[in-house]
């Protein structure tokens, strides 16, 4: 069985995500969305709230899991029996970020990291943009799923 962990802090989880995603589907008969917990990182939704935006979304996909965690993706996807990382890439920067990391892990271990280029249609998203939009009383539903709502 092919495993696969899409970690990030998915604050909140957008339209960029989601294609990820998605398209991992075709490639891992499992996933486990890694809700990494950062201490250092002030987010805009409650872990629950972020989970919970992700998780109504694919409340129909068998092959997609959510699941918080702490500490090294890799001690997570270990845990798992996840033999793979997800990781979507939307320009040069990302690349090179991305990159370190995924020979970091690959060096500590014989995860696997797997890029996806983000579709045209999303690669501009980020969830810091919809966050500021969110903050600005901007139109931030254009950028993330519908599951995704603010009160």
């Amino acid at each position: 069985m092919r495993k696969a962990v899409f970690p990030g802090s998915f604050d909140p989880f957008t339209l960029g995500h989601l294609d990820v995603l998605k398209r991992s589907l075709l490639l891992f008969d499992e996933i486990t969305v890694g809700v990494g917990k950062n201490i250092d990182k002030k987010t805009m939704f409650s872990e629950k709230q972020r989970i919970s935006f992700i998780e109504k979304y694919f409340k129909n996909e068998a092959k997609i899991k959510v699941e918080s965690y702490n500490g090294l993706t890799i001690d997570f996807c270990k845990k798992l029996g996840a033999n793979f990382i997800v990781r979507g890439i939307r320009n040069n920067r990302d690349f090179e970020f991305e990159k370190a990391i995924a020979r970091t892990n690959r060096k500590l271990s014989k995860i696997e990291t797997v890029f996806l280029l983000t579709s045209a249609q999303t690669s501009f998203i980020s969830s810091t943009i919809v966050r500021e939009l969110i903050l600005n009383k901007g139109n931030y539903k254009l950028l993330v799923p519908e599951s995704v709502k603010i009160d």
